[in-house]
């Protein structure tokens, strides 16, 4: 039955996610966007490679989900066949076992106790709690990034945006998303830290703690559900993009000092640093620096070409490779 769940279920609903982003990808691979290291403004990235990364790291660890195998026991009540060999002591029966179990699409596990040592299901459960993780993550950037006007969210008919200020338009979608997979979490939580412990040949505590198996999959696929609805409501907002890199000239100043550490300029970092850091100058102030620098022509050429806009080494490739 877990079996069926995870592999027609859950990882079914998770690849629908994946295949939403990945088109996503594809679709902003090309739009520029200021990126935020420490909460700062840092160097530009594109929409789309943002999301391809989230691709990546979806994919890596359900890719790891569908090669894991539940596993299975047939071997009486402490796991030695104690009353299948008094009772029929010429037949095989760790042969027979092994082809019982097997013919279930479970991997047979020879060596248990009164039960399954959960050790398999432990760890199918730990690759869903990373996927719910990396979830989570996706979701807290997207609140981000609507917080900064990066993402339009369209105005559905009849939705109520906000309880008391009808201007507002919640991201209540990623938040709901949120919710349910730190919910899926905690109860996984519970499973890995409970699940592979049972004191001496058995006790009882595994069958109340496996009966909330369906709920840690109910909340993971309403997370994943959610962030689909979230996605759909979704414009890039371009125009606020570009304003925003060409009010940010100063994460320039990594390619300048890049440039100059090449032309084996003395002190190059520093030489940005005192020229850039905590400073509101504008990109005039950096063609005018770079223009005065005795290096290559052509790095001076390609400095004074450059805007935060066209500052995007191979984001937009990597975006539509993945």
């Amino acid at each position: 039955m877990v079996r069926e769940l995870v592999e027609k279920v859950y990882i079914l609903n998770m690849e629908q996610l994946v295949k939403k982003l990945a088109e996503k990808a594809k679709v902003y691979a090309n739009i520029p966007m200021l990126s935020h290291t420490h909460g700062q403004n840092a160097t530009p990235t594109t929409v789309g490679k943002e999301f391809s990364i989230f691709v990546y790291r979806l994919n890596k660890i359900l890719n790891k989900l569908k090669q894991e195998k539940m596993a299975g026991k047939f071997n009486g009540t402490v796991g030695n066949f104690n009353a299948h060999v008094i009772a029929y002591p010429n037949i095989d029966w760790i042969k027979i076992a092994r082809e019982f179990v097997e013919s279930f699409g479970l991997e047979y596990n020879m060596y248990t106790t009164q039960i399954e040592t959960h050790d398999n299901l432990c760890m199918i459960f730990s690759e869903i709690k990373l996927l719910n993780n990396i979830l989570l993550d996706f979701d807290n950037d997207m609140w981000m990034y609507i917080s900064r006007n990066y993402f339009i969210q369209k105005n559905i008919q009849g939705e109520v945006g906000s309880s008391v200020m009808p201007h507002k338009i919640n991201p209540i979608n990623f938040e709901n998303s949120m919710a349910n997979s730190k919910m899926a979490n905690g109860i996984i939580s519970v499973f890995i830290d409970n699940l592979q412990i049972s004191r001496m040949q058995r006790d009882l505590s595994d069958s109340s703690i496996l009966r909330n198996i369906g709920s840690v999959i109910a909340y993971s696929i309403i997370a994943i559900k959610q962030s689909i609805i979230g996605l759909n409501k979704l414009e890039v907002n371009k125009e606020h993009l570009k304003k925003e890199l060409d009010e940010t000239p100063e994460v320039l100043a990594e390619a300048v000092q890049t440039i100059l550490r090449k032309n084996n300029y003395e002190n190059a970092y520093e030489t940005l640093k005192g020229l850039t850091r905590g400073k509101n100058i504008s990109l005039n102030v950096i063609r005018e620096f770079v223009k005065n620098l005795e290096i290559n022509e052509r790095d001076k050429e390609k400095l004074i070409e450059l805007t935060p806009e066209k500052y995007i080494g191979l984001a937009e490739k990597l975006a539509k490779n993945n």
